[in-house]
C-alpha cells in the first residue's frame, strides 16, 4: 500500500515563484505555486520546486520557506528568450531535473505536480521514470486565449495546443480552479472527466486585510477624498487595461463633475503583447484626454499590493480571459468592491451583486456605467465591501493546499491500483 506522501517536486519551468508579479510573465501563477508549497509545508509536506534559471547569478537552490526549495535549473542561455523560445531548452531541463533525483536516494519524490504545458511535458518524462504521479495545472490554455483574444494579440501555436493535449493524455490527475474551466479541458482537449479535480486557489488572509484608508492613501500620496478607480494586472490586451481607460473617458464624458475627484491608478509592469508596443496605454491615455486622473505606477511587492487594494474606491478586472482572477479575491479580502468580466474563473471569485458586479463583454460603455452605479451610491459600495470580506474569506490558501493533497493522494491510488492490476 502506498505511504504518506513526503515530498512533491513541483515543476514551474517558464517563471519562477520568487519573481515579481505583475510584470513580463510573472502573475498569478508565480503567487499560487509559492503559496501553495508553502501551505504544503504547514502540512508537513516538504516541496522543492524546479524553475528556469534566468541569470548568472540565481544560486542552484534557494529556501523561500521552511520545507520549501526552489531549484534554478540551467536550460539555455539566461536571458532573451521568451516562453515560445522555451520548448527548445526542454531536453536540457529534464536532463538537470533527473539529476536531482538521481543524485539522491531513491524514491525522492512521491508526487509530481507541474504548472503550465511547459512543465507538464516536463513532468510526463519524470514521471515515466519515477514511477509516481503526475498532477497538473494548465493555468491558461491555448485554445480558450484564442477564443478571446484582444487587439493586438497574435494567436497561441498550433504546436501550444499540441503539447497541451499530450499533457492532459500524461496527466494521472488535473487539478483546475473552476468547474469552468474543467469543462473547457473537457470539451476542448478531451480531458476525462474522472480525472479532473477542482480546487479553487485561495487568498493569503494574513497578508490581504481591511486597512485604514485614509492612511494608507496619505503613504500612496493619493487624495483622502477620491474616487479610486484601480486596474492591477500585468499590462497586455488580454488583461483588458484598455476597456478601464476607455470606460473612465466615457464616464468623465457623463459625469464631469467626476473628474476633480476621481484618481485611476494603473498599477502593473508590461507583458505579453504589451512588450511590443511599451507606451501603448500612455498613448491611449494622451489620445483619450484622461492624463490628470491615470497614474501609471510599476507592480509592486505583494506586501505593499494590500496598501493599493484597500485605498481604492474599487478595482476593474475586465480581463478578456482569466483562468480564476486571484487579483479579484485579493481586492476583494481587502474589503474593496469589483467590477470583472463575467469570463472563466471570476464569476467565482466575484459575486455579483453582493461583493462586486460582473460585466457581460468588453464594451467601455458598461464598465463605464457599473462604475458610475457605484461611485454614485456609496452606501452600496460599503455594503459591497463588507461582503467582499466575508466572500474572500473562504477562499483561504490552507483550505487549497488540504485539497490539493487529497488530489494528489488520489493520483498515488490510482497508480497503485495500476500496478496490482497488472501482477
Amino acid at each position: 500500500m502506498p505511504g504518506p506522501i513526503r515530498r512533491v517536486a513541483m515543476i514551474s519551468v517558464h517563471t519562477s515563484p520568487l519573481d515579481q508579479p505583475g510584470t513580463g510573465d510573472a502573475g498569478g501563477m508565480n503567487v499560487y505555486v509559492l503559496e501553495l508549497a508553502r501551505e504544503l509545508a504547514r502540512l508537513d509536506v516538504e516541496t522543492e520546486i524546479f524553475t528556469r534559471a534566468t541569470g548568472s547569478g540565481s544560486p542552484p537552490t534557494v529556501q523561500a520557506a521552511p520545507g520549501v526549495t526552489v531549484r534554478h535549473v540551467v536550460a539555455g542561455p539566461f536571458e532573451g528568450l521568451s516562453k515560445n523560445d522555451l520548448p527548445a531548452q526542454s531536453c536540457a531541463f529534464v536532463r538537470d531535473v533527473l539529476r536531482v533525483e538521481a543524485a539522491s536516494v531513491p524514491n525522492r519524490y512521491d508526487v509530481i505536480h507541474s504548472h503550465y504545458w511547459l512543465s507538464g511535458q516536463v513532468g510526463s518524462v519524470a514521471r515515466d521514470r519515477w514511477g509516481v504521479p503526475l498532477v497538473h495545472t494548465m493555468h491558461t490554455t491555448a485554445r480558450v486565449k484564442n477564443l478571446a483574444r484582444g487587439d493586438g494579440d497574435g494567436p497561441e501555436p498550433r504546436w501550444r495546443e499540441i503539447g497541451e493535449s499530450q499533457v492532459v493524455e500524461a496527466s494521472d490527475r488535473l487539478i483546475t480552479s473552476t468547474g469552468a474551466e474543467a469543462r473547457e479541458l473537457i470539451s476542448l482537449y478531451g480531458a476525462d472527466p474522472a480525472r479532473v479535480d477542482v480546487v479553487h486557489p485561495g487568498v493569503d488572509l494574513t497578508r490581504f486585510g481591511p486597512r485604514d484608508q485614509v492612511a494608507v492613501r496619505r503613504r500612496l500620496s493619493l487624495p483622502v477624498d477620491a474616487h479610486v478607480v484601480m486596474f492591477v494586472g500585468r499590462l497586455q490586451s488580454l488583461k483588458g487595461p484598455d476597456v478601464v481607460l476607455r470606460a473612465v473617458r466615457l464616464l468623465l464624458e457623463q459625469r464631469p463633475e467626476l473628474r476633480s475627484s476621481l484618481v485611476v491608478p494603473v498599477v502593473g509592469g508590461l507583458s505579453g503583447s504589451g512588450l511590443d508596443r511599451p507606451r501603448a496605454l500612455h498613448d491611449l491615455v494622451i489620445e483619450l484626454g484622461i492624463d490628470d486622473v491615470v497614474r501609471f505606477c510599476p507592480a509592486v511587492a505583494q506586501r505593499d499590493l494590500a496598501d493599493w487594494y484597500a485605498a481604492a474606491s474599487l478595482v476593474c478586472v475586465p480581463s478578456r480571459s482569466e483562468t480564476f482572477g486571484l487579483v479579484a479575491l485579493e481586492a476583494q479580502a481587502c474589503g474593496t468592491p469589483v467590477i470583472a468580466s463575467r469570463v472563466g474563473g471570476l464569476p467565482t471569485a466575484v459575486r455579483h451583486g453582493a461583493s462586486g458586479v460582473l460585466v457581460d463583454g468588453h464594451d467601455p460603455a458598461a464598465y463605464a456605467r457599473a462604475i458610475a452605479d457605484l461611485l454614485l451610491a456609496p452606501s452600496q459600495l460599503a455594503a459591497m465591501g463588507r461582503t467582499a470580506l466575508e466572500h474572500a474569506a473562504s477562499f483561504g490558501w490552507a483550505r487549497t493546499a488540504r485539497e490539493t493533497l487529497d488530489v494528489y493522494g488520489r493520483g498515488v491510488e490510482a497508480l497503485w491500483a495500476q500496478r496490482v492490476a497488472v501482477l
